[in-house]
């Protein structure tokens, strides 16, 4: 399982993007989950690293989706139309 970060605004985007694509690339599995519970302090930057994730998780043929997304950030992910892209885990 890929673990988000407490806080995730545009300063540490980059460095959480780099992280969670190594965490990919070395995990086996063929199904990649984002928890996003820890979140608490975020922008819309964090929609960046999870779009990147998918990107990364499916041109590695993995299944990706997303586990307890905040009610804030779901709704930041329906106002720029990529919710669909973030489903929710199982």
């Amino acid at each position: 399982m890929l673990v988000l970060p407490d806080a995730m605004t545009h300063a540490q985007a980059p460095a959480c993007c780099r992280m969670l694509a190594q965490a990919l690339r070395s995990d086996p599995s063929p199904h990649a989950v984002a928890d996003a519970s820890a979140l608490r302090h975020f922008d819309s930057s964090v929609l960046a690293v999870l779009l990147d994730c998918r990107r990364e998780a499916l041109a590695l043929g993995k299944t990706f989706a997303v586990n307890q997304l905040p009610a804030r950030l779901r709704e930041l992910a329906t106002l720029y139309g990529v919710s669909e892209l973030l489903p929710a885990a199982p």
